[in-house]
């Protein structure tokens, strides 16, 4: 038998909805809680991107080389270092929030990625301490992929926890457009900062601003956060005293193969994202020569407006089903795949890469917005928050940090700029292998 461990904290009567299988929803607590989810995870995910932007200013700074792709290649390697801490991150958060609550992990999440991207701001260069200075870098993106490691899979447990069943979809999708909306606002941003204090200054000392920005972003989503009371789920799992000691080893022992289809998803969805995310902006910078300026603001721009269709994903999802959504997904990134590189290879107008963009990622969310309300379909109540954050870790570290960094060292193996095109291709094609192997979850309750 599962060995519980009886919460102190929790009880019927502090949560009179404790019954989930029994309640209506409240419309006022479900808009707070995708809110919440929605942008506690653009905040964190501003922090943790806003690395992939400043690439091409990190890169001297702390990789002196007289190869630039060089710099370059060892900046996207220690930002492919960070996701080797999510899954750490995502068993301690997940241990958190299986245990103690949903919000408390999320709170705890938030403060610990906003503390490290201020600490990354104010780290010295290869000039000023030697070769310390990477290190110190490697060191403090490992602390922010740990804490982004608990961030996603809690979003997703606590809205599809909080929302009424029939509109897990919708509501779901504010956990992916607030990591996307993350990464356009971390390009705004350096955008913005670059455009005010030029690029001679931002390769000096502007690069800094926005890692420091996440110190009072992330004091606003603490803000939010606390005001949040946990999910009902959880109020009638610590209730029953249902609240396991150890809901990683309930996993493993439980739900492994639920773990590995996650994984499955999570490949595929991360290693197609993030070939637009973080690949993009270095690729069409150093290798087609555009303007840094131009490719922060028209990649923030394309990103918001791709975001805007993401809720239709979510209420196809609830209408259609998870499975249909995310099949069509797979195969229209392998349909545009080469496609989008020939266009980017071959045109000189930022009109044309920000549409291509824009296209890029409508498909991202067609993806990732059926993905994580399935994610939480797949696990009981006891171990939701921990299968998630570890199955979605594990995935991202495959092909989601990786990403880039395979994709620019594809490109100069090959001399090809079409390289990175059969990445997307492949990992949509084990997206495509795990989808078969589940069944529709989309019309059912979540697992107690």
């Amino acid at each position: 038998m599962t060995e519980v461990h009886p919460p102190q904290e929790h009880s019927a009567a502090a949560h009179p909805t404790a019954n989930p299988a029994h309640r209506t929803p409240d419309p006022r607590l479900t808009r707070r809680a995708a809110l919440a989810g929605g942008v506690g995870t653009l905040i964190e995910y501003y922090d943790f991107a806003v690395y992939g932007f400043l690439a091409v200013f990190i890169a001297p700074l702390f990789f002196p080389s007289q190869d630039p792709a060089a710099s370059i290649l060892s900046t996207l390697a220690v930002f492919g270092v960070a996701y080797v801490a999510r899954p750490v991150g995502g068993v301690f958060f997940g241990r958190l929030g299986d245990r103690v609550g949903r919000r408390t992990a999320l709170i705890a999440s938030v403060v610990a990625m906003g503390v490290a991207s201020g600490i990354l701001g104010l780290l010295p260069t290869h000039a000023a301490i030697g070769v310390a200075a990477p290190i110190l870098l490697v060191l403090v993106r490992l602390a922010q992929g740990f804490s982004a490691g608990g961030e996603i899979g809690g979003a997703a447990t606590y809205i599809a926890e909080t929302v009424p069943a029939s509109r897990r979809g919708f509501f779901g999708s504010f956990t992916p457009i607030g990591a996307t909306l993350g990464f356009a606002v971390a390009a705004a941003v350096v955008g913005l900062v670059t455009l005010i204090v030029g690029e001679e200054a931002m390769a000096a000392w502007g690069w800094r601003i926005p890692f420091l920005l996440a110190l009072p972003l992330a004091f606003v989503c603490l803000r939010i956060r606390m005001k949040l009371e946990d999910t009902p789920e959880f109020a009638a799992m610590a209730e029953k005293k249902e609240v396991v000691k150890n809901p990683l080893l309930g996993v493993l022992r439980d739900h492994p193969w639920s773990v590995a289809k996650v994984i499955g998803i999570a490949v595929a969805m991360n290693g197609s994202g993030y070939i637009a995310l973080t690949y993009f902006s270095v690729y069409l910078t150093n290798d087609l020569g555009f303007s840094k300026s131009a490719v922060y603001w028209t990649s923030a721009i394309a990103i918001a407006c791709a975001c805007a269709t993401f809720p239709i994903s979510g209420a196809l999802t609830d209408r259609f089903g998870r499975k249909p959504v995310l099949i069509a997904g797979y195969l229209s990134y392998i349909v545009i795949a080469v496609p989008v590189f020939m266009v980017l290879g071959a045109t000189q107008s930022i009109v044309v890469v920000g549409l291509v963009y824009f296209v890029y990622m409508v498909l991202n969310g067609v993806v990732q917005v059926p993905a994580f309300p399935l994610f939480t379909e797949l696990f009981g109540r006891s171990v939701r928050y921990t299968g998630v954050a570890l199955g979605f870790n594990i995935g991202t570290i495959i092909a989601g940090g990786t990403a880039p960094y395979f994709a620019a060292q594809l490109v100069a193996w090959t001399g090809s700029g079409m390289a990175p095109a059969y990445w997307v291709i492949g990992v949509c094609v084990i997206g495509l292998l795990t989808v078969s192997t589940i069944a529709e979850t989309g019309k059912k309750a979540l697992p107690t």
